[in-house]
């Protein structure tokens, strides 16, 4: 399927069916395929065309998604731009990504006007709402005098998105994802969780990431996407309501928030069937939290850029044993490989290893992505001996379920032991003042690394360095017990909320 197919199934089902809403504007499906098939239109009167690669760059906004529409219209790959990263990383995933044109936000201007002297092959702007830069047309202007009648280009090949992959460790790879791998992602997701017909979904998170490729296979449905341009959560919990939201995705980072919030006691919730969380490790203690307080609802998805959203899932009800009770010892899992991917977990020789054994968890099947635009090198990597490599240490239960360690990358050696901090991290976020944290590893000059813990305190809480590391240490033993404990009043964070460990490191060293 193409992106387009996504929107015209779901008019299928009732053209005038509300699909897009923000701010309490609703845009029908017939609406959208008006809107799509004219952008589509301007795409190819400004020399457009298919194959070409089209960036968007803009926060969330109903306008700017239609635009997705409008280049898949076009034969065109769109190319989804984070717009809280530095001009620099922007400018050279708009570079690597050959793009040549740019649709984006006016409050955008000047990171916008900071990227386009050093692009000369970017030579279509458009701005969405303003005047944006002095090389660049008006949305209006752009699409004027254009018809809305049905309108389609043949595409070139199968590519839907490139996708970067963040430039946190050097130049940023573009993930190559087809119209087949979201086909199946999005399948997935249908067969994997409760959808009623006509979902409504609620999308707080960037619509650049993972809140984004959900609406696909809610709109296959006929569902209705209710956009969100800022991320509050009391307006989130007030949105949920009045809509009778049904799905909605929040990292675990804002989940964390909103189980502190002091609206949610009084939020009614019980329309949801499905908040979806991902991205980056849970809480344990803050899930059990969550299921207790916002409902039997929670869904988790394991996905990377690489394979999206649905390498593993687990579903609301498997958040529970058949007596209703909570599953305790399952909510460490990521939930069990979906049906149509193979999940298996590899030694550093290429050798599968068997259920309760850890390795890094390899995957393989139509999720997977076509491997890295214009990197053959990094695309042989991340896929020798037939298996995509995730770079993810974990393990399979007896019950197939999988449970992942740590990144490959953040295991720490300290005195010869393996520690892995993932570990030491659900240890920490178990303790009540804890909001969340980041553990590393230093170097040592008696232990080679020593455990070392940065944590944020929960609003209205105080702890002990020393206490920390009892509670740990009650819990993991002396080895895995952090060296050192920090309390800083925020944690670096990436676009998407993860926890930067490597700027704690750097911090950390640069103050020793």
């Amino acid at each position: 399927m193409r992106l387009t197919d996504y929107l015209d199934k779901g008019a299928t089902l009732g053209a005038s069916a509300p699909c897009l809403t923000m701010n309490e504007r609703t845009l029908t499906y017939a609406e959208v395929q008006r809107l799509s098939w004219r952008i589509a239109r301007a795409l190819d009167r400004s020399g457009v065309r298919p194959g070409a690669k089209v960036a968007i760059l803009s926060a969330n906004d109903t306008l700017a998604f239609s635009c997705v529409f409008g280049i898949a219209r076009a034969g065109a790959v769109w190319c989804p731009i984070n717009p809280r990263n530095e001009a620099a990383e922007n400018r050279d995933l708009l570079d690597l990504f050959d793009c040549t044109c740019l649709i984006f936000q006016d409050s955008f201007t000047p990171l916008v006007a900071a990227i386009v002297p050093n692009l000369p092959n970017l030579t279509t702007l458009v701005c969405l709402d303003g005047p944006g830069v002095a090389e660049a047309e008006s949305f209006d202007a752009w699409t004027d005098g254009l018809g809305d009648e049905p309108w389609q280009a043949e595409p070139v090949d199968d590519i839907a998105l490139l996708v970067g992959t963040g430039g946190t460790t050097g130049r940023p790879k573009g993930v190559i994802l087809t119209g087949h791998n979201i086909e199946t992602m999005s399948a997935l997701t249908l067969m994997s969780y409760p959808f009623d017909p006509r979902p409504r979904y609620l999308a707080l998170a960037p619509l650049t990431h993972a809140a984004g490729v959900l609406c696909f296979p809610v709109l296959t449905l006929g569902g209705e996407i209710v956009v969100m341009p800022a991320p509050e959560l009391g307006e989130f919990l007030a949105l949920i309501r009045r809509h009778r939201i049904t799905h909605t995705f929040l990292p675990p980072t804002l989940i964390y928030l909103l189980l502190d919030h002091p609206e949610l006691e009084r939020a009614e919730l019980d329309s949801l069937q499905c908040l979806w969380y991902g991205a980056a490790p849970m809480s344990v203690a803050r899930l059990e939290q969550a299921l207790d307080r916002i409902g039997p609802v929670m869904a988790q998805l394991f996905g990377q850029s690489e394979a999206p959203m649905m390498i593993a899932t687990l579903a609301p009800k498997q958040h529970f044993r058949a007596d209703g009770s909570i599953a305790r010892e399952r909510l460490r899992s990521v939930g069990q490989p979906t049906a149509l991917t193979l999940v298996a977990i590899m030694d550093d020789h290429g050798v599968l290893l068997p259920a309760g054994n850890r390795g890094e968890i390899v995957v393989r099947g139509p999720l997977v992505m076509a491997g890295y635009y214009k990197n053959a090198e990094a695309t042989a990597e991340a896929g020798r001996y037939g298996w995509h490599h995730t770079g993810d240490i974990g393990y399979l239960d007896d019950d197939n379920y999988l449970y992942i360690v740590d990144r490959a990358k953040d295991m720490i050696i300290t005195g010869g032991f393996n520690v892995y901090s993932a570990e030491v991290e659900q240890a920490l976020l178990a303790h009540p003042a804890v909001q969340d944290c980041g553990v590393i590893g230093l170097p040592d000059s008696k232990w080679g690394e020593s455990v070392t813990a940065v944590i944020q305190l929960r609003p209205g809480r105080t702890v002990t360095g020393a206490q920390v590391r009892a509670f740990v240490k009650e819990r993991l033993g002396s080895v895995k017990t952090p060296k050192r404990v920090e309390i800083w009043p925020d944690l670096p964070r990436s676009k998407i909320g993860k926890v930067l460990k490597n700027e704690i490191k750097a911090r950390l060293e640069a103050s020793s």
